[in-house]
């Protein structure tokens, strides 16, 4: 984790507010609550320097490999409680919980073909009220060999786990941008590819 420069990114950034009910699709086993939890007990011990991190998260996640959810339960529901959920499911259809305020997605979306992610994308937006954030990080399919070196570790991956991946649908960065921008977000965007051979970039999408 310490080598993925999107969870100290997450924290050095303040994207997530205190109290915040955070919902990740794609979770695996959890480890963005991991280190935003773990982030949390060092600061109430006063060893923590940097970005204050957010206290009082709540976190649901919904992974489709089911080994991966019950790993990451056991291990982290030893740890905080009810204060950490995981699913075992396919995040295109997986009810959402009510309540959220932030909805997060790392280096998933372009598994599901461009129908699902728009049905996706409207799923989320539906599901976050006035103010609510979701954060996603993708590839730009316009980044050149860092794009393919990215493409090339993402079927390794699967191919390790077990899946054959025949396709992988990827937009341009400015496709991203403005799928999220007709949905009503307003959408920054934030270089995620420090220390990689990567072309990924996170998007913060807010809505008014």
């Amino acid at each position: 984790m310490g080598f993925d420069p999107v969870f100290p990114g997450m924290l050095h950034h303040g994207l997530i507010p205190d109290d915040a009910v955070v919902l990740d699709l794609g979770c695996g086993r959890g480890f963005m609550a991991s280190w935003i939890l773990a982030a949390e007990q060092l600061a109430a011990q006063g060893k923590w320097d940097g970005t204050p991190p957010p206290r009082g998260m709540r976190f649901h996640g919904v992974e489709l490999v089911a080994d991966e959810v019950a790993a990451g339960n056991r291990a982290l529901q030893a740890l905080h409680g009810d204060r950490v959920s995981l699913l075992a499911g396919d995040m295109r259809e997986a009810a959402f919980p009510a309540g959220l305020n932030v909805v997060t997605m790392f280096d998933v979306l372009h598994y599901v073909s461009y129908a699902d992610q728009e049905r996706l994308l409207d799923r989320i937006r539906q599901a976050l009220g006035p103010g609510g954030l979701f954060i996603t990080r993708v590839g730009d399919a316009q980044g050149g060999m860092p794009f393919r070196i990215s493409q090339f570790v993402d079927r390794f991956a699967s191919f390790m786990q077990g899946h054959r991946l025949t396709q992988m649908w990827c937009r341009p960065l400015l496709q991203w941008v403005q799928a999220l921008e007709a949905r009503g977000f307003v959408v920054k965007t934030l270089p995620m590819n420090e220390g990689t051979p990567f072309a990924n970039v996170l998007l913060t999408a807010r809505l008014p």
